[in-house]
C-alpha cells in the first residue's frame, strides 16, 4: 500500500515535468523545423543538400546519438549519479567531484583522438559511406565533414552535461540548448544567399554546436561540479560501473548508425536528392515523437535507476506500464496523420525555392512508410531506459548487431529486387525498429517480470479507435479535396480541420472503450 501511495503521490511530479519537457521540447523542435525550412528554401534536394547530409552523419552521432539526451553519455551519466546522490538538490561532495571529471577527461581524450582521425582519413571515411556516389559528391562531402569534426569533440561532454543537469531536475536547458545550433544555421545561410557549395552549412553547425556547450557549461558550475582534470580510473568502482554501462551503449548506438551507413549507401544509388528526402523524412518525424519520447522518458530514467538500486521491480512495473501506454496513446494519433496528411503538410512547410513538388512527393512517400516505426519505436527507448537501469547495455548492444543483418537484407530486397526506391529505406527501418523492440521487450525478463497484459489490453482498444479514426479521417479528407482555395490556404484549412476532427474522434472513442489512459486524462482535465 505504501508503495502504491508513493506512486501515485510522485506521479503528478512526473507529469508536470513531462508537460515542462513537452513545451520546452516543442519550442526546440520548431525551431529545428524552421532551420529545416531554410535549409530546404536555399539548398532543396540536390547534390548540395545530399553532401552536407551524408557529412553531418557522422558529427550528429556524436553530438545527437552518442551526447543528446537519451544517448548513451546521458544515460551513463543519470545511471550512475542519481543513485549516489541522495538529495537531488543537493550539491555534489568531493567523490562524486572527482568521479565527474574523471568522466570528464576520459570522454575529451577519446572524442580528441576521434575528431582528429575523422579529421586525417575524410576522404576515405567519405569514399567508403558513399562508395556509389559520384566524384563530385564524395569531394564535396569530405570538404563538408572535414570542417564538421569539431563537433565530434563536442558529443560526449554536452551529453555528461545533459546528464548532470538532469539528476539534478534541470529539464529546461538540456532540451533548450539545441535551439542555439538551429538559430547559428539560420543566421548564417541568411546572411550569405549565394552559398553554392553548402560551405556556410557545415561552418554553421560547427559554430552551433561550439555555443550549445557553452551555455551548458555555466550552469552545470552553478550547481556545484568544478573542473579538474582526472584520469584516476584504477580502483574506482563507480567509473567502472559508468565504463561497464557506457562502452556497450556506445557500441550499441554506433552499430545502430550502422544501418543509416546501409541507407546512406543505398541511396546514393537512387536518384539525386534521394538521402535529403529520407533526412527531411526523419525530421519531420522525430517532431512530434520526439517531444514525446523526450517528454515522458527523461523524466522517468532517474526514477527507474533510483527503484532499480531500491530493488523495488512493483513500481519499475508500475511507472512502464503507465509510461508507454501514454505514449502508444499519443503514437498513433500521430500515424493517422502523417498517413493522411503528410503531402499537404510537406507541401506547406517546404515547397518553396529550391525545394518543388517532386522533392515534395519523395519526402511524403518516405515519410509515411517511417511511421510505421513509431510504435515499436517508443517501446523500444522506453524499454531500453529499464536496461540502463539495471546497468545492463550488453543486450541492448547485442540485438543492435543482429539488427543490422536485417537491415541489409530488407533493403537489398525492398530497393534493388522490389524496386520500391525511398519508400524501401524507411519500410526496411520499420520493420528492423519493431525486430529491435521485439527483442529487447522478450529478453527483459531476465532483469525483472514485466506486466505486459494490462499495456496491450489497453493498445488493442487505442488501435480499434485509431482504425476507426483513420477511416473517418479518410472521408473528412475526401470532402476537403472537393473545395477550391488558393494552395496554402486550402492546406491551412484542411490539416488543421482533419487535425482537430480526428482529435475529436480518437478521444471519444477511447473514452467510449474504456481505455484506462483516457479515463485518467479525462479525469486530470476535469480536476
Amino acid at each position: 500500500m505504501e508503495e502504491i501511495q508513493k506512486i501515485k503521490d510522485e506521479t503528478p511530479s512526473v507529469l508536470k515535468a513531462a508537460w515542462l519537457i513537452a513545451v520546452v521540447t516543442v519550442a526546440s523542435k520548431l525551431i529545428g523545423f524552421a532551420r529545416d525550412m531554410v535549409v530546404a528554401n536555399f539548398y532543396g534536394a540536390t547534390l548540395v543538400s545530399d553532401a552536407y547530409f551524408y557529412a553531418l552523419q557522422i558529427p550528429s552521432l556524436a553530438i545527437i546519438i552518442l551526447g543528446g539526451v537519451g544517448g548513451p553519455f546521458h544515460s551513463a551519466a543519470v545511471a550512475v549519479f542519481s543513485k549516489l546522490i541522495p538529495d537531488f538538490d543537493s550539491k555534489p561532495d568531493d567523490f562524486i567531484n572527482k568521479l565527474y571529471n574523471t568522466f570528464l577527461t576520459v570522454s575529451f581524450i577519446f572524442f580528441a583522438l576521434c575528431a582528429i582521425f575523422g579529421f586525417i582519413f575524410a576522404d576515405k571515411i567519405m569514399g567508403l559511406i558513399i562508395s556509389a556516389g559520384s566524384p563530385e559528391l564524395i569531394n564535396l562531402a569530405t570538404i563538408h565533414f572535414k570542417i564538421m569534426t569539431p563537433v565530434i569533440l563536442i558529443g560526449g561532454i554536452i551529453g555528461i552535461y545533459y546528464g548532470i543537469l538532469i539528476v539534478h531536475k534541470q529539464y529546461i536547458l538540456p532540451n533548450l540548448s539545441p535551439i542555439i545550433l538551429s538559430l547559428v544555421v539560420i543566421i548564417a545561410i541568411s546572411l550569405v544567399h549565394n552559398d553554392k557549395s553548402g560551405y556556410i552549412l557545415a561552418i554553421a553547425t560547427t559554430v552551433g554546436a561550439l555555443c550549445q556547450i557553452m551555455i551548458q557549461f555555466p550552469k552545470v558550475r552553478q550547481l556545484g561540479y568544478r573542473i579538474k582534470p582526472n584520469l584516476d580510473i584504477k580502483n574506482n568502482t563507480q567509473f567502472k560501473n559508468i565504463t561497464e554501462l557506457l562502452f556497450p551503449a556506445i557500441l550499441s548506438s554506433t552499430i545502430g548508425q550502422i544501418s543509416i551507413y546501409i541507407d546512406m549507401f543505398f541511396a546514393s544509388t537512387l536518384v539525386e536528392g534521394a538521402w535529403t528526402s529520407v533526412v527531411f523524412a526523419n525530421r519531420i518525424f522525430q517532431f512530434p515523437v520526439g517531444i514525446l519520447v523526450t517528454a515522458f522518458l527523461v523524466p522517468l530514467f532517474p526514477i527507474f535507476s533510483k527503484l532499480a538500486g531500491e530493488k523495488n521491480e512493483n513500481a519499475i512495473r508500475t511507472y512502464f506500464n503507465k509510461g508507454v501506454g501514454v505514449l502508444f496513446f499519443g503514437a498513433i494519433p500521430i500515424i493517422i496523420l502523417i498517413l493522411l496528411l503528410a503531402n499537404d503538410g510537406i507541401s506547406l512547410v517546404f515547397e518553396r525555392g529550391a525545394f518543388n513538388s517532386n522533392a515534395v512527393i519523395m519526402v511524403s512517400e518516405a515519410l509515411c512508410f517511417l511511421s510505421f516505426s513509431i510504435i515499436p519505436y517508443v517501446f523500444r527507448d522506453s524499454i531500453t531506459r529499464v536496461y540502463y537501469a539495471y546497468n545492463d547495455s550488453k543486450t541492448p548492444f547485442l540485438i543492435a548487431i543482429s539488427s543490422i543483418v536485417l537491415k541489409a537484407f530488407l533493403n537489398w530486397l525492398l530497393i534493388l529486387k522490389l524496386c520500391m526506391g525511398i519508400a524501401g529505406i524507411t519500410l526496411s527501418t520499420s520493420f528492423t525498429t519493431l525486430f529491435n523492440a521485439t527483442l529487447l521487450g522478450l529478453f527483459i525478463h531476465k532483469k525483472i517480470k514485466l506486466d505486459y497484459k494490462i499495456l496491450f489490453k489497453n493498445f488493442e482498444k487505442m488501435v480499434l479507435a485509431g482504425v476507426i479514426t483513420f477511416i473517418c479521417g479518410w472521408v473528412i479528407c475526401s470532402y476537403f479535396n472537393t473545395i477550391q482555395l488558393p494552395k496554402y490556404i486550402f492546406e491551412i484549412v484542411k490539416i488543421s480541420g482533419v487535425t482537430i476532427l480526428c482529435g475529436f474522434v480518437y478521444s471519444i472513442l477511447n473514452v467510449l472503450f474504456k481505455m484506462d489512459y483516457a479515463k485518467e486524462l479525462l479525469s486530470r482535465l476535469k480536476k
